[in-house]
């Protein structure tokens, strides 16, 4: 299993509004903790079905 993480997409201004997508972002090596593209990792556009 890769270690990730989720990107929320937010837009703020008067009012406050969350997308239903993101960006998730993820280890290239199994074992590693870096979900950075700068050092290896990757990332995928993610939506949230409802």
């Amino acid at each position: 299993m890769r270690k990730a993480d989720l990107r929320a997409f937010v837009l703020s201004g008067e009012t406050t509004k969350v997308w239903a997508s993101g960006l998730t972002r993820f280890s290239r090596n199994p074992d590693s903790f870096v979900v950075n593209s700068s050092q290896g990792g990757g990332f995928k556009d993610t939506w949230i079905l409802k």
